[in-house]
């Protein structure tokens, strides 16, 4: 199949979330639909669905959308898994339950890790949002949560955590504790950045890591690597209910796996949680 789609012999200009427009590919959405689990049939199915329903100026979030529920009605736990993106911007409003998932994702490849560190610079003390230490490694993470698709980073905020991670470098590097240890500083994101924000990152030695950056080892592919999936995948969850689980400290499915007694004071029907213990299982039995 070509991967750019056909209408009239015209290409297909397609409106991303930042208001930009791109080609339609064929080849992306089968690479999303295939990362999400589902089998061959399936995405040649739903590709052939929308590229006959697909106009000029549709946007990504309703390629998503249509995708999702044509997805849902062949496999539904591909279709979980398909959106994932979504499911971390549900982490929101706040960035500290965004912070505590990149502190287990780290952990998983594993890191030691802390959340919401004070830590003494040189000059001032700063509160990091993960301490992630390995080996002879310590990284030294700053979490940007979004919950609009269309942001960017802009440049500031690499220049701030830059001058921020020398700080607190300048103070550990002459500290007994920390002989033989590197220093590196993170920023994460689950959108992207900036042209500006990664031509700095290059320069300075400031690792990035965005939604889909860099190139096969963004967050996306970091979590899909490891798959750890929030507890805001979970469709038979309500909204409120997942908030009472984040609020609980209870970020990733594993967790609840683990931890599933919580259900019990959050009175739900016997029906409700074996349907949530159903599809719980189902994505834990993936891994």
């Amino acid at each position: 199949m070509n991967d750019t789609v056909n209408n009239n012999n015209k290409t297909i200009l397609i409106k991303k979330a930042s208001g930009q427009e791109e080609w339609f590919s064929v080849k992306k959405l089968e690479y999303s639909l295939r990362n999400a689990g589902a089998e061959n049939a399936t995405i040649h199915k739903i590709v052939d669905h929308i590229t006959a329903w697909i106009y000029p100026g549709v946007t990504t979030k309703q390629i998503y959308t249509l995708a999702f529920e044509l997805l849902d009605r062949e496999q539904n736990i591909s279709a979980t898994l398909y959106k994932l993106k979504q499911a971390i911007m549900e982490l929101g409003p706040s960035g500290y339950p965004f912070e505590r998932f990149i502190g287990q994702l780290l952990e998983m490849q594993g890191f030691k890790t802390e959340v919401g560190v004070i830590i003494e610079g040189n000059c001032v003390s700063h509160e990091v949002d993960v301490v992630a230490t390995r080996n002879h490694s310590q990284f030294l993470v700053e979490c940007k949560f979004s919950s609009d698709q269309g942001k960017n980073i802009s440049v500031q905020v690499p220049l701030y955590v830059h001058s921020r991670i020398n700080d607190i470098i300048q103070k550990r590097q002459f500290m007994p504790q920390y002989e033989n240890i590197s220093f590196s500083g993170w920023i994460v994101t689950n959108t992207r950045f900036s042209c500006d924000s990664l031509t700095y990152g290059k320069c300075s030695g400031l690792h990035l890591i965005g939604w889909d950056y860099p190139e096969g080892n963004g967050l996306k592919d970091m979590i899909e690597k490891v798959k750890i999936y929030p507890v805001t995948i979970l469709s038979s969850l309500t909204k409120k209910e997942k908030q009472y689980l984040i609020d609980n400290n209870i970020v990733i499915c594993r967790q609840l796996f683990e931890q599933f007694d919580i259900v019990k004071s959050m009175h739900m029907s016997h029906k409700k949680i074996n349907s949530v213990k159903k599809e719980l299982h189902t994505i834990l039995n993936i891994i």
